[in-house]
């Protein structure tokens, strides 16, 4: 099998999994908030990551490289911009529907390829600059509310946008930390920095939890049972996301992730009650097709 194919079934096993994160974190948030809820993910993920590190070293024969100082900055910006990525998209999610907050944060590919070209020198062929833009001109569709006026979705949108571009920085951020490791394949660099940044946040998140809000963080623990699945979740859709860094450009897997946004209608319409109006059909053919025109390139 080729890396091309390699990092695209990568890339759809990731989105399918963080979209039924992103439903279970959800439904946290009502009884955690909004930082306790964001907390779930790395607290509960960080052991599987390291786990998921075990599995890569035993089933690849890689030792785990070492990490060098210069990649820590990279770790860390990335970790912290995941954090907030994370924090504001579930914060979006408690005005905004399900589908609608993971369409806004899924115009992230073009700041991904923005900040690819500007940080990392990653430049685009015309045609995968099309199929971004196709794809993307999709997601604007399915986020658009279905009366055609946005006065009253602007926080959402706001939150949404702002929480894109986090997750865009993080992208590049990790992607520059697997690329930075001296040693090892594709598959222990990936998962060495997925449990270096996953054990950091939970790190970060405790302690400020711990000064903050420490009703918050016994809540957590209180909820353990349905913390862990999406911990787990979480942590197995970062697995899949870092192994696709580690083989293609971010731009390229962030374009692809966009079925997450068709995964999302499927989990909404079943978990949520949530029917798509035409307009947002439209969106998800415009999704697909830029999605497809993007593979058909990338082979």
């Amino acid at each position: 099998m080729t890396t091309t194919m390699l990092w695209a079934i990568f890339t759809l096993l990731a989105a399918a999994s963080q979209t039924l994160r992103n439903a279970l974190q959800r439904d946290l948030t009502q009884a955690l908030g909004v930082v306790g809820a964001t907390h779930v993910r790395f607290l509960f993920g960080a052991p599987f990551a390291l786990l998921f590190l075990g599995l890569m070293t035993l089933g690849t024969g890689d030792a785990v490289p070492a990490v060098p100082v210069t990649a820590l900055p990279a770790v860390a910006i990335a970790a912290l911009a995941q954090i907030g990525a994370t924090g504001l998209m579930l914060a979006a999610m408690t005005s905004k529907s399900f589908v609608v907050t993971t369409a806004y944060t899924k115009t992230e590919p073009v700041l991904v390829a923005i900040f690819g070209l500007v940080f990392l020198g990653e430049r685009l062929s015309p045609g995968i600059a099309l199929a971004i833009g196709v794809a993307t001109a999709g997601v604007v569709l399915t986020a658009w509310p279905k009366d055609g006026r946005v006065q009253g979705s602007w926080g959402a949108l706001a939150l949404g946008l702002f929480s894109a571009a986090m997750f865009a920085i993080s992208a590049i951020a990790f992607r520059a930390a697997i690329h930075a490791l001296p040693s090892g394949g594709f598959g222990i660099r990936a998962s060495t920095i997925l449990a270096l940044g996953l054990v950091f946040q939970a790190l970060v998140l405790s302690a400020w939890l711990a000064i903050t809000n420490r009703a918050a963080l016994v809540a957590i623990l209180k909820l353990w049972r349905p913390s862990l699945l999406a911990g787990f979740m979480g942590a197995f859709a970062s697995q899949f996301w870092f192994l696709g860094f580690a083989l293609a450009s971010a731009a390229q897997v962030r374009t692809l992730a966009l079925v997450e946004v068709f995964f999302a209608r499927l989990v909404s319409g079943k978990m949520f009650s949530e029917v798509p109006s035409r307009r947002e059909g439209l969106g998800l053919v415009l999704i697909v097709a830029g999605v497809a025109l993007l593979l058909s390139l990338s082979r």
